[in-house]
């Protein structure tokens, strides 16, 4: 995601790149940033972008405004405590935090402002609306499942995103996901209850993401889907949350997300 991150703002017009980390281990360490992600398009791109790829975070985010987080959670929050002290608002598109790790993000954003979302991408969360509209106008007659699957290489399940959409839907039904969540299914179940929330997570290949939310009927089922083919959209959200951080006002603090962003309040 990262690489995907510096071809965006090199290739857009409206941004500079003042700083790129990486893990203390990187082979990249050291090189410059346009020359390593292979970026020949944009006014800010080049041969060279004189920008190196540092794992000192002090250093990487000097002249910087916007910091963009796709990490871990340990990483994120210890980069959002420099940001705090730097003045750097943060766009975090890390997921897996837990919730004492969720705590700490928002009291940082007491400091300095912050983007959070579980998906960076507009139309999932054009989707996020789209399921509490359709899980309210459905009712408790329509059981809900929700289905994702990504690449083998992802560490946390189920994704961010399903946990967000089940929040969503655990909230338009008027459920506590916590307690109606099922996460696990395995041997002799014993009959749905009609309050669950089911979700199944598959795993494998180079899958970018796949997320689908089924409400069955009796005698119909809906689907609502979003496949994503490319990174490339988490990227372009990504830069449309920093600008909106850019557009505050000067001492501006507190935690957004990407209904801010995108006016779907």
């Amino acid at each position: 995601m990262g690489r995907i991150l510096v071809q965006a703002v090199l290739a857009n017009d409206q941004f500079q790149l003042t700083g790129v980390l990486d893990q203390p281990d990187s082979p990249a360490l050291g090189l410059d940033a346009a020359a390593f992600v292979g970026t020949s398009s944009g006014a800010n791109s080049g041969a060279n972008s004189s920008v190196h790829i540092t794992s000192d975070v002090r250093a990487g985010l000097q002249g910087a405004q916007v910091l963009i987080d796709f990490t871990r959670p340990e990483a994120t929050l210890a980069h959002l405590a420099v940001c705090a002290e730097l003045g750097v608002r943060a766009v975090v598109g890390t997921t897996g935090f837990s919730a004492q790790q969720k705590e700490a993000l928002a009291a940082l954003a007491q400091r300095q402002a912050l983007v959070f979302a579980p998906n960076m991408s507009v139309g999932v969360n054009v989707m996020l609306q789209l399921l509490a509209r359709a899980a309210q106008a459905l009712g408790p007659d329509y059981d809900i499942e929700v289905l994702e699957a990504h690449h083998r290489h992802k560490v946390d399940a189920p994704s961010g995103t399903a946990l967000a959409m089940g929040e969503v839907l655990a909230q338009a039904r008027g459920l506590d996901l916590a307690r109606d969540g099922v996460f696990v299914r395995h041997g002799h179940t014993g009959e749905r209850n009609p309050q669950a929330i089911g979700f199944a997570t598959l795993r494998g290949g180079d899958i970018v993401g796949e997320h689908t939310v089924m409400f069955c009927g009796a005698g119909e089922r809906i689907e609502i889907s979003h496949k994503s083919s490319s990174r490339a959209n988490y990227a372009e959200g990504s830069l449309r949350a920093a600008r909106f951080l850019a557009a505050l006002t000067a001492g501006a603090t507190g935690l957004y997300g990407m209904n801010d962003v995108l006016g779907l309040k």
